[in-house]
């Protein structure tokens, strides 16, 4: 029982693999996995004086032990390119300049500032098929040897984590994300309509990349779970009809999930999957369960989403996220109105992580965060 053949006994996991695999589980009242989406907060809080660049956020908000080790190579927001594009400026614009950035987008910053906003994207690299052929396809080969250039180590580490009973996923950026990064968030929905062609050119090579550089990893360690990023979903629902779903993303999803699961060296292994949204998600459940799904995440709230309607709307899923980023910066009076309605009654249910439904924002008052984390710790 060495976590790849077989799951390790639960007496042999760590604290934090023991907790994060009872999330997964479903298990009723089992205590609730203490961990962040993310911060913009930060920034604010170090210049304040509360916390150091190097603070330990886990022992200074009483965070879990880590209980899973993720294994990468696919993408997340962008497609996994291999080389990059060169990141180059195009334009000078005074206050902004126009730059070529590792994606192969054009997108207008601030000059001499690259992060911590929305930029504009002007335009993408995927036009058409001939700009796919010639331009794009061939930095997503599969079998580029850079993709593979550390495999060995990174298959070690990843043992040694299977070993403690980690929860082992594979994270790659869904079809959804991955179009979009390629052609444009607008161009994207015409080219469903005007170039299908296009969209099964480019979604027969993501469930070539993605089926892959999986086999690469599943022959060393048994998966867990396979984390999806999607972002399919705008404040009132998908962006594309269930239909559309259908055809242009489900037959690349359930052939990829098939294939791992046929390739699990764990035969008896649960596989989980999940999917990551934003937006108002609720519309897309029954469609992404078509595949598998059993998780989903983070349950914007300004969207419409709500964790203790959908968790009893759906029973069988594991949610993650749903805390009201805005309501973190509303004082501890709303804070406390909020835990109150989701915490006992999700933590009941089981499979529910609380989180901020994105990375804490910036008007979020260091002392305010401070009490949201200790009620959330007497969930413990």
């Amino acid at each position: 029982m060495n976590g790849i053949d077989a799951l390790v006994p639960r007496e042999r996991q760590t604290p934090g693999a023991r907790k994060l695999r009872d999330f997964y589980d479903g298990v009723p009242g089992a205590p609730v996995v203490q961990m962040e989406f993310g911060y913009y907060s930060m920034d604010r809080w170090i210049r304040e004086g509360h916390v150091a660049a190097d603070t330990d956020l886990a022992a200074r908000f009483g965070f879990d032990p880590p209980g899973e080790y993720s294994l990468e190579q696919l993408g997340w927001c962008e497609a996994p390119f291999v080389p990059a594009f060169e990141t180059k400026v195009l334009e000078d614009r005074g206050e902004h300049e126009l730059v070529q950035d590792f994606a192969g987008r054009h997108v207008l910053f601030f000059k001499g500032r690259r992060s911590g906003f929305m930029p504009e994207y002007v335009e993408h690299p995927v036009k058409d098929l001939r700009t796919w052929e010639e331009d794009v396809k061939w930095r997503l080969d599969p079998a580029s040897p850079e993709r593979t250039a550390d495999l060995d180590e990174r298959m070690a580490e990843a043992k040694a984590f299977a070993a403690e009973g980690r929860v082992i996923t594979q994270n790659l950026g869904g079809g959804y994300m991955y179009l979009r990064s390629l052609i444009g968030p607008v161009d994207l929905l015409y080219k469903f309509h005007d170039e299908p062609e296009l969209i099964h050119a480019c979604m027969e090579n993501w469930l070539k990349m993605a089926d892959t550089v999986t086999a690469a990893h599943q022959r060393h360690v048994t998966l867990d779970q396979l984390f999806l990023s999607e972002d399919i979903c705008f404040n009132k629902g998908p962006l594309i009809s269930p239909d559309m779903m259908r055809e242009f993303l489900l037959p690349y999803y359930q052939q990829y999930v098939a294939n791992v699961r046929a390739r699990q060296i764990d035969r008896t292994r649960t596989l989980h999957l999940q999917i990551d949204s934003d937006g108002f998600s609720d519309p897309v459940i029954p469609i992404y369960k078509e595949i598998g799904m059993d998780i989903l995440s983070p349950f914007e709230v300004a969207s419409g989403c709500d964790v203790v309607r959908t968790g009893a709307e759906h029973p069988d899923l594991r949610i993650k996220g749903g805390f009201d980023k805005r309501i973190l910066a509303a004082g501890k009076d709303a804070i406390d109105r909020e835990v109150d309605r989701i915490l006992p009654a999700m933590r009941r249910r089981g499979g529910y992580i609380p989180t901020c439904d994105h990375g804490v924002p910036e008007e979020v008052a260091f002392e305010d965060y401070v009490h949201f984390r200790k009620r959330l710790l007497e969930f413990t």
